[in-house]
């Protein structure tokens, strides 16, 4: 066996998937879980990954993750935080079922995954890399549940690494922004579906403030992901990495003064009470 073994939860599409290609071209060891077989498999096939079937927002899945990489490998040297769900709505919208299906995905069953492969990641002196958004940076309408979750997921991800760091652990946390991956062409193609315009003019609305003036492709995700993962990356921890073409920095009281943005101030939402 050679390189890194590498968990990486959410293995089976987007961002997930292309961390896995990545990683195994460079030779590391990869296991990848997640609740649907399928394409878990396909990811498996093409890069050689090791499958685990779980899911892991339950205790039994978690062990079984975890168990089933130590069993198969002998030791655990990284884990990639990828998974997570959302729930749209508003405060006022979101159900207290919502809130909790969300909370339990995105912030409790990373900190039982963590907690589960502490001691193997001690063990390697290893790293976690938890895959936030820009949603834990930045509240906008419509987003709760899903932003709550994921900005706690940063102050776990940032816990481990005071907590741990003196053990030799590393653990940083990346907030993505808009990514061409499977669950952002559904969203894409939902906008498209609102406004009347193409998946790619939806993205190209989307992404119209972004300094970069894109979406991300999930391989340069992936490689923010890698680097954090890799000895290059050894003296940076407790780090919290906007990957998101620009958008964090922008200044939105600026942006009427911008000849390329136009706001409908005839929407009900932008009319005074």
């Amino acid at each position: 066996m050679t390189g890194r073994v590498v968990l990486v939860t959410g293995g089976g599409t987007g961002i997930g998937a292309a961390v896995t290609r990545l990683l195994a071209a460079g030779g590391d060891q990869v296991v990848i879980c997640g609740r649907r077989e399928a394409p878990l498999r396909a990811v498996a096939d093409e890069t050689g990954a090791h499958v685990v079937v779980a899911d892991v927002s339950e205790a039994a899945g978690v062990a079984r993750v975890v168990d089933d990489t130590v069993a198969t490998f002998g030791r655990l040297d990284g884990l990639v935080v990828n998974h997570g769900i959302i729930h749209v709505g508003r405060v006022d919208e979101v159900t207290p079922e919502q809130w909790d299906d969300t909370i339990r995905v995105n912030l409790t069953s990373p900190f039982l995954l963590v907690r589960a492969a502490l001691p193997h990641l001690l063990a390697a002196r290893g790293s976690v890399v938890a895959v936030s958004s820009v949603a834990a940076l930045r509240a906008s309408d419509g987003m709760a549940a899903y932003s709550a979750s994921k900005a706690g997921l940063l102050l776990l991800t940032q816990s481990l690494a005071v907590d741990h760091g003196r053990d030799g652990l590393r653990a940083n946390a990346i907030c993505p922004g808009w990514t061409a991956t499977e669950m952002g062409d559904m969203e894409m193609a939902e906008l498209g579906k609102e406004r009347g315009i193409s998946t790619d003019d939806a993205y190209r609305l989307a992404t119209a403030v972004v300094p970069q003036r894109r979406a991300a492709h999930p391989d340069e995700i992936a490689a923010t992901v890698g680097w954090l993962l890799s000895d290059a990356a050894s003296y940076v921890n407790g780090v919290v990495l906007p990957v998101d073409g620009g958008s964090c920095v922008v200044d939105p009281g600026t942006l009427a003064l911008d000849p390329r943005v136009s706001v409908d101030l005839s929407s009900p939402r932008h009319q005074e009470s």
